[in-house]
């Protein structure tokens, strides 16, 4: 028997072996869930990433240190203390509406993967990257109904290149008020004030019980003042309309207050539910019928619509299933469209980790989808191929993270990395300077932007590491986000099978580029 479990042993090894060589795991057979990718490392920089995409006053602890302080005098015209924040993308605008919902991503994978962070020692950080947003929400919530929602004008700060310590362009500010609605911008800040009261519940109950006031009271404006959202436009304009956002919004103040009210919200508007293919910073449809799906197998039988909805992109992004409407490009990866498609592929993994945490908990064997059923594990291991891919099992052998592997791209289309650092190029450096001098410039970005996730690749899987290509090269906050559910879901399996085997990805020293 004893010669049996050695030999039983060496067949698994030499299983998971072939698994990675492959680039497939064959965690379906539940015979090994490890990875060639360091998955905490990965989760570390992610978060990171944020250090780097803040404004206002850095603290002493800034890990991030080509960075420095920056926009100290937001909100001044019409004095309001709306320092602080992140920069959106690779410029230096603060756009409120996609930030709250990184913030709204990044609170959702500390309450489902609060555990796993733990254990990589990345939930303190999280949970700062999370306040740095929660606190200028809560600002820009200046009475019960006014919420400002950008600083800074896009198109002026679209035609600058310029560090955000340089910056000179005009930090105008946008609101929303009950004369000027904008339902999408208050619901998302409501979501987001809302989803982070429960992760700071045990660690700040009195922080904790002022984000889910200022929720509900952001909640009552968006509601009784519906109007689509348009002061972004066009940067970011809203295609999906409110009633998204709205149950969204009142899907996570049920969960954080338990209030029968807000579950009678979702119960009554149930009919603006629709079955769909994208989560987003604009279409939070599937975001919602996730969290009422929960509470469906939890008992609450009359959420029946959430749950099909939820189950109907389950199978829209599925591939192989019978009614599939999302396509692959021919390495595997989701491809939604062109403009900086990674942002919808790890959104999409986020729902398919956190969808199938539920079945299994729910004890529920997976999802029919017309002729084909795919069990949860099928369900996980199509969203984990999705994460690998970034991380470099793909046709380039590229990581899509900076900072993560040994090759990873090096001309990110963004302001502050392209640029040398202050503290070592103290001299003022303009908007003609950036752009005929960096911007243009052929050689890697001075400054390495750890963690920050890029665009992606085409429809075919090519990369053009080139600053220009904003669609391809450019991060964001949303990005980086989604990803953070999407790595925290894997680093508990990747810890507890297989024996230890050597790992194939050799991380960048974060340390020493940050």
């Amino acid at each position: 028997m004893k010669h049996c479990v050695v030999v039983l042993r060496v067949l698994v090894l030499l299983g998971c072996v072939l698994s990675i060589h492959n680039g497939l795991a064959m965690e379906e057979e539940g015979l090994c869930s490890s990875s060639a990718y360091d998955y905490g490392d990965a989760l570390g920089k992610a978060i990171l990433f944020f250090e780097g995409q803040r404004s206002g006053k850095l603290p002493s602890r800034q890990r991030v240190k080509w960075r420095g302080d920056s926009a100290l005098s937001d909100g001044h015209t019409e004095k309001v203390n709306l320092i602080g924040g992140y920069y959106d993308a690779g410029d230096n605008v603060k756009f409120g509406w996609p930030m709250a919902f990184s913030v709204s991503l990044l609170s959702w994978a500390a309450i489902e993967y609060k555990k796993e962070i733990s254990s990589a020692n990345q939930l303190h950080h999280l949970r700062t990257a999370i306040r740095w947003g929660t606190d200028l929400i809560l600002r820009a919530h200046s009475s019960p109904t006014t919420l400002y929602t950008q600083v800074g004008d896009g198109n002026s700060d679209h035609q600058c290149w310029e560090r955000p310590e340089d910056m000179d362009t005009p930090r105008t500010l946008y609101k929303i008020t009950s004369e000027s609605p904008g339902t999408e911008a208050a619901a998302e800040a409501a979501a987001a004030l809302s989803a982070a009261s429960i992760v700071f519940k045990r660690v700040n109950s009195n922080y904790s019980t002022r984000l889910l006031n200022q929720s509900q009271s952001l909640f009552e404006f968006a509601d009784k003042y519906r109007k689509s959202y348009s002061d972004s436009c066009p940067f970011y304009c809203s295609y999906s309309g409110y009633q998204d956002e709205l149950l969204w919004a009142a899907a996570w103040l049920h969960r954080a207050s338990r209030e029968k009210k807000y579950l009678s919200y979702v119960l009554s508007n149930q009919g603006w539910s629709q079955a769909v293919s994208e989560f987003s910073w604009d279409n939070k449809f599937v975001g919602a019928q996730t969290l009422l799906a929960k509470e469906f197998y939890g008992g609450k039988k009359n959420l029946t619509k959430f749950k099909s909805d939820a189950e109907s992109f389950i199978c829209a992004v599925m591939p192989r299933s019978s009614s599939v409407q999302i396509r692959t490009t021919p390495g595997g990866l989701l491809y939604i469209r062109d403009s900086s498609n990674l942002q919808y592929v790890l959104s999409s993994s986020t729902v398919l980790f956190i969808y199938t945490k539920t079945l299994i908990s729910s004890h529920v064997n997976g999802v029919q989808c017309g002729s084909v059923h795919f069990s949860a594990s099928k369900i996980k291991k199509f969203a984990k191929s999705q994460v690998d891919y970034i991380l470099g099992n793909n046709p380039m052998n590229m990581s899509y993270m900076v900072g993560f592997g040994s090759k990873y791209p090096k001309q990110l289309h963004h302001r502050g990395s392209s640029i040398p650092s202050i503290k070592v190029h103290p001299a003022e450096v303009d908007c003609n300077e950036g752009f005929s001098k960096y911007y243009s410039s052929s050689e890697p970005n001075p400054n390495t932007h750890v963690g920050a996730i890029v665009g992606g690749p085409d429809l075919n899987d090519h990369f053009n590491d080139v600053r220009s290509d904003y669609s391809h090269a450019e991060p964001a906050t949303y990005i980086n986000a989604a990803f953070v559910g999407s790595v925290a879901a894997l680093l508990a399996e990747s810890k507890e099978e297989c024996l230890q085997l050597p790992q194939i990805n050799k991380p960048a020293n974060m340390a020493s580029e940050v």
